[in-house]
């Protein structure tokens, strides 16, 4: 058992196609706070969290982002943007969407603010929800 473990921590995907702390965030999937949340937890995890969205999603994003740094857990390392190439299923051709990507990293206290947060039994970093 051992062993298969190892073999699956070694185990590595090509390029850029798959990261462990990458967040593919959809504005109808899902509701806002699931993201938050899930981002605070791989950042706890792996120290950062990408978030990537396409089209209408990226102002979703963007909400997400903001919430996190206002609440001094994140910081934003690393933006991008580019414009990707879409199947539209229903009418059979490809369509140029919008593609943002955004690597934050955890803020000096954000393990402080994580554990007041788990302290006082929200566990959510002190966000508030309207």
């Amino acid at each position: 058992m051992e062993q298969i473990t190892e073999g699956v921590n070694n185990l590595s995907v090509a390029a850029d196609s798959f990261k462990k702390n990458r967040i593919q965030v959809s504005n109808t999937k899902k509701p806002l706070f699931f993201y938050v949340n899930l981002a605070k937890r791989y950042m706890q995890q792996y120290d950062e969290a990408e978030l990537s969205a396409l089209g209408m999603a990226i102002p979703t994003v963007v909400t997400i982002v903001q919430i996190l740094k206002n609440n001094g857990l994140a910081v934003e390392k690393k933006i991008m943007t580019s414009m990707v190439d879409v199947e539209d299923e229903s009418r059979g051709r490809l369509l140029r969407k919008a593609k943002i990507e955004i690597l934050l990293g955890k803020t000096e206290n954000f393990d402080e603010l994580m554990a007041a947060a788990a302290q006082r039994g929200d566990g959510d970093g002190g966000e508030e929800q309207s």
